[in-house]
């Protein structure tokens, strides 16, 4: 009995190590699985014609899962009503599409699945695999290739969607806004090349979306857009590669109903540019009435603030910007004022170039410049002028500063008045500046330029940190840099008009041409350096 008990646990040892053997995996201290899933067949078949089934079936050699598939998966053309496919998350030896959209007729069809079919045990991805179908006699065989760039900076956003438009009679720029593509891909997340396959011969508009939302279509707001200027004939142009530079659009402007938010402050909302907004009562009012409006420092609106109090239920304001024109009522009611509140913009160290900057949360009214005084470290007054900048309600003070010095800013009673006739208290700032073992100079030569350009340092992230304006060739100097990271950028002025364009799709404008010094400039405090830029013809 003994004996035969033993032997019974033998047997059904060994079947457990074959059977450990015989599965796919990770066993503990052996090799590790990196070895992608392998499809055993599809049903129907890929590249099946004639296609008519509601349902597909893709078997594997071992469980699979599906991971990042919203974000991986692109179907071409795209369907109307997405279909469902499992599994999504958890194991399965199969990938079933369940269709439920009406096919279009002798249309070749592709599921890009990317890289998001995976082994379940190790997550091997079986990448970039793609089924493809026709409802027609044949697949059709004709693709587009190209690389997607920023027009502004180096890197590029990762999932761009490329998207091809059939020029047909119901063509027009604006489907890309409301409209599926005739044909789609993705970047995904590895590469900037894209490459549209199974396309039938036509003639087609290339355009390339940061799809946000997934839904296809551009969101001005959201989105940045990018456009081959001419059309795309196939298969002529199949062997050629094409370059499509993504921009983000000045968003159009749009005005928001306006609202009282404070006592005799109102609060206009906007979209787009506000620069060019104008704000004007139609109301009439007494001659002693004042009205000022500034930029809010943290959202998209306008601060309008006016006084005397009005003894009136509602006022009415016309908007304009350029040739939009808006016409608002506010209604009016008792609230408290706010409290005036003023603070400096530069706090601790400030720029050798750089203002000191006041500013407050009521619209200033004036200032007197001789209830202010400055005094660098060795108390010697400072000249000193003062500029008002109305839509960002802030002071410049503007004066020339030394190396490795202090300077001690007092405002005393009655320096400042805002709109309702408050005033300040003593107001003491102090600021620093540098020495020049802990600053940086760089110039910049340029060969090869075409004027005028804008020179910008950049940091990491490609925020300027200074610029400069070049009509001519010329040593470019920045100095009394603060020590970091940089990046040399060059922006061709086309339009000279001073600032970097960026394009406009309905208006078929490409954004102005962008050049990087891709090597980083390290900025060691103390160091000057010279970097010669040879710029492309």
């Amino acid at each position: 009995m003994k004996n035969g008990f033993y032997n019974i646990l033998f047997i059904i040892s060994i079947a457990l190590i074959i059977a450990s053997c015989a599965n796919r995996g990770t066993p503990d201290g052996g090799e590790k699985d990196i070895l992608p899933p392998v499809i055993v067949k599809s049903v129907p078949e890929n590249y099946t014609t004639n296609f008519n089934s509601k349902e597909i079936r893709i078997y594997f050699d071992e469980y699979i899962k599906t991971k990042n598939l919203t974000q991986q998966l692109v179907i071409s053309p795209p369907m109307k009503t997405q279909p469902d496919i499992t599994p999504l998350g958890s194991a399965s030896k199969y990938i079933t599409i369940k269709i439920f959209d009406t096919l279009q007729p002798n249309t070749t069809y592709a599921f890009n699945f990317g890289n998001s079919i995976v082994d379940n045990n190790e997550e091997n991805p079986f990448k970039y695999f793609r089924y493809v179908f026709s409802t027609g006699s044949y697949i059709d065989s004709l693709s587009v290739k190209g690389i997607i760039k920023d027009a502004l900076i180096p890197e590029v956003d990762e999932f761009v969607s490329v998207a091809l438009y059939e020029m047909d009679s119901t063509y027009s720029d604006s489907l890309i806004y409301k409209n599926q593509p005739n044909y789609l891909t993705n970047t995904l997340d590895s590469t900037t090349n894209f490459k549209i396959e199974n396309i039938k011969a036509g003639k087609y508009m290339l355009r390339a979306i940061k799809d946000k939302n997934g839904d296809n279509k551009f969101q001005q707001k959201t989105e940045k857009i990018a456009f081959y200027e001419t059309p795309i004939t196939l298969p002529q142009d199949t062997s050629k590669t094409f370059e499509l530079k993504l921009f983000s659009e000045n968003v159009n402007y749009r005005a928001s109903k306006p609202s009282l938010v404070a006592g005799e402050k109102i609060i206009f909302g906007y979209e787009g540019d506000y620069k060019n907004t104008k704000i004007e009562l139609l109301s009439k009012v007494t001659d002693s009435f004042k009205g000022r409006y500034y930029k809010d420092e943290k959202t998209d609106s306008l601060l309008y603030y006016y006084n005397p109090k009005l003894k009136v239920d509602s006022l009415i304001f016309k908007i304009s910007n350029r040739k939009k024109i808006d016409t608002f009522t506010v209604r009016l009611r008792d609230k408290e004022r706010d409290s005036l509140i003023i603070k400096p913009k530069t706090k601790g160290f400030i720029g050798m170039e750089k203002d000191f900057f006041i500013t407050a949360n009521i619209p200033f009214e004036s200032i007197d410049e001789t209830k202010i005084a400055i005094r660098d470290k060795d108390s010697v007054l400072v000249d000193f002028k003062t500029e008002y900048d109305s839509l960002n309600n802030s002071y410049a003070v503007k004066f020339n500063k030394t190396l490795d010095n202090e300077y001690k800013i007092q405002m005393l009673p009655n320096a400042l008045l805002d709109l309702f006739n408050n005033t300040n208290d003593t107001l003491n700032f102090g600021v620093k500046t540098l020495d020049k073992y802990k600053l940086f100079n760089l110039r910049t030569i340029l060969v090869n330029a075409k004027y005028p350009v804008i020179v910008q340092l950049t940091d990491s992230k490609y925020e300027v940190v200074a610029e400069q304006y070049i009509e001519k060739s010329q040593p470019i100097d920045f100095n009394y840099l603060d020590p970091q990271k940089f990046f040399l950028r060059v922006i061709y002025d086309t339009n000279k008009n001073g600032k970097y364009d960026t394009g406009d799709y309905l208006k078929g404008i490409q954004p102005e041409r962008v050049s990087y010094q891709l090597e980083v400039i390290e900025g060691t405090a103390g160091f000057d350096e010279t970097l010669t830029f040879k710029l492309l013809d």
